[in-house]
């Protein structure tokens, strides 16, 4: 770092200061404390020191971001740390993503890797070949928003999102290699990374256990944001009597009992219909949720809505008559935040960390149990009271998430990384 003297007064570290008694002055060198020795006669003549901070360099590892939340956070984050002017923002992802992140990079220098796509080859491109790219940037700092990264890279920071409980639902061969591979790999680098970030306080917890205490000391607790476009509809909008539920479809996001449940709900009310909002990422859990809707009679009660833009999601939670979140490990989750910040009612499962995540402002129940979900959602439908006062408990939680703060603390993890 540059430090150099110019015409000034003496306060802050005047002459009269234990420091300035001692002729030395606390300097911030490369993110290191130093001392350099300073000339009393800068004082008498009116002198003050001032510093440059340099710039820490960051390569942000965004191979992993695919689709839901991942490719949310990214989005989101990208603008909010390329503002930082102490931060030097480069990006890599794979040119298969494109257009996933044209409309987020700016002027973020990207790197796009070039070789087949999958989750292996990915794994060993990513552990061979971005550290040589890291270092060839000259990056002191790789921040990977996933549960794992280059484990040789300079200066690794992690973001422990996705939640190792799922092999514990998910019995298929292949699925079970795929969370051994990925426990594994989340294990190896909680051990090398420098510093981690943790979406939630159970994510710390879940993700960490049995882990040293001098490893648990490096995660910080960092909730996601949500966008200023999720707002609530003017005063009497008029909901429509529709549930919705929105996420890319996996075995944890527990469709197969929420069809069940609504075929008990429908015995109540039976004109209640189902929206999903959500790309079936898992096509065999896909085809299993699809067949036990037609097996039930469903076919023109659920609807799968596919991808939705943001801008349409809006619209869905400001329309929905209640928002239903049935996921049985959860370590955020944006969808049940925009629903929040649209004004929507709430009826969510009270595993992993939704109630952290929305405190007073949601009906809970036991993702499992079908029946306790069913008497929930008809419970809501059925009180105009409660979905008013959860409508505004929603508004008032949805409050304390914004991906201004996120990226602000996310900044000063990356800068406190190399100090």
């Amino acid at each position: 770092m540059d430090c150099r003297v110019k015409p000034g007064n003496d306060e802050g570290l005047g002459s009269g200061s234990d420091e300035a008694k001692n002729n030395v002055m606390p300097v911030l060198v490369t993110g290191i404390h130093v001392f350099v020795a300073v000339n009393s006669v800068c004082y008498r003549h009116g002198f003050s020191f001032e510093t440059e901070i340099l710039l820490v360099r960051v390569l942000i590892n965004g191979l992993h971001a695919k689709s839901g939340g991942g490719v949310t956070y990214l989005r989101r984050i990208l603008p909010v740390l390329a503002a930082d002017p102490e931060l030097e923002v480069s990006l890599c992802l794979h040119e298969n993503q494109r257009s996933l992140f044209k409309d987020s990079i700016g002027d973020i220098g990207v790197h796009y890797a070039r070789f087949k796509d999958g989750f292996y080859r990915r794994l060993l491109w990513e552990q061979s070949v971005l550290p040589f790219t890291a270092r060839r940037l000259k990056a002191e700092v790789t921040f990977s928003p996933a549960n794992f990264g280059p484990l040789t890279a300079p200066g690794p920071i992690i973001l422990l999102r996705n939640a190792l409980a799922v092999a514990d639902e998910d019995r298929r061969p292949m699925k079970r290699l795929y969370w051994a591979a990925l426990t594994f790999m989340t294990r190896a680098s909680l051990l090398t990374c420098r510093r981690a970030i943790a979406v939630s306080a159970y994510a710390r917890e879940a993700l960490t256990e049995g882990v040293a205490r001098r490893v648990l000391d490096r995660v910080t607790v960092i909730h996601h944001g949500v966008d200023g476009m999720f707002a609530p509809p003017v005063p009497g909008y008029k909901r429509g009597d529709f549930l919705l539920c929105v996420g890319d479809i996996y075995i944890q996001k527990n469709l197969h009992n929420l069809v069940e449940a609504l075929s008990r709900v429908r015995d109540v009310f039976p004109d209640i219909s189902l929206k999903v909002a959500g790309s079936f990422v898992d096509e065999d859990y896909g085809a299993r949720v699809r067949g036990m809707i037609e097996s039930a009679g469903l076919g023109d009660h659920v609807e799968f809505l596919g991808h939705i833009a943001a801008g349409d999601l809006v619209d869905l939670y400001r329309n929905c008559a209640l928002f239903v979140h049935p996921s049985t490990v959860e370590t955020f989750g944006n969808p049940p935040v925009e629903a929040m910040a649209c004004g929507a009612p709430v009826v969510s499962s009270n595993a992993a960390a939704m109630p952290e995540v929305l405190g007073d402002a949601a009906l809970f129940f036991d993702p499992r149990d079908v029946g306790a979900m069913a008497d929930s959602i008809i419970l809501a439908l059925k009180d105009d009271v409660l979905r008013t006062r959860l409508s505004q408990k929603s508004i008032e939680r949805a409050r304390n998430f914004s991906w201004e703060e996120t990226g602000r603390r996310t900044a000063q993890v990356i800068k406190d990384c190399v100090r």
